[in-house]
């Protein structure tokens, strides 16, 4: 429809399969542009993409027709065949769900700092844990949780 005007973004949330640290810095960057030229693939809008050894966080705008499980299916299948094809990493996979939220526009430059901030962040020592971050993420957007699925 010509006359419909949408600001549909999205923080994405999702781990290695059992969290393995399977993302080492040698693949990391060029993961991550390849995951946002998937999302750019799947006509979305890549914010921000970026993670840690067992993880990644993306900030994504998505229109309207996009269902959220359909654009993180494909781009889970897609970026493992190329963990595995190009980095020879057969066992990789991601976990089996996904942690997806509503970000306001007034947000958008918030979460784009902290997506970019990803490895400043979880390179300290003593920063918090991908579960204790995924816990404080679900309780700040009022998501009911079961804590047996976070681990």
């Amino acid at each position: 429809m010509p006359n419909t005007c949408t600001s549909l973004n999205y923080h994405m949330v999702f781990s290695t399969h059992q969290r393995v640290p399977w993302l080492d810095k040698e693949i990391r960057d060029e993961l991550w542009a390849y995951m946002g030229g998937a999302i750019r693939g799947l006509k979305g809008v890549a914010l921000a993409v970026n993670g840690w050894e067992d993880h990644v966080n993306l900030l994504v705008g998505h229109r309207p027709d996009h269902r959220i499980s359909d654009v993180v299916r494909e781009l889970k299948k897609a970026s493992t065949i190329h963990v595995q094809d190009r980095h020879g990493k057969m066992g990789f996979r991601w976990q089996e769900g996904y942690y997806a939220f509503t970000v306001s526009s007034d947000d958008v430059q918030r979460v784009r700092h902290y997506v970019d901030g990803q490895e400043q962040h979880h390179g300290k020592t003593g920063t918090p844990s991908f579960r204790d971050e995924l816990r404080s993420f679900l309780k700040e957007n009022n998501v009911e949780f079961d804590p047996r699925y976070l681990d």
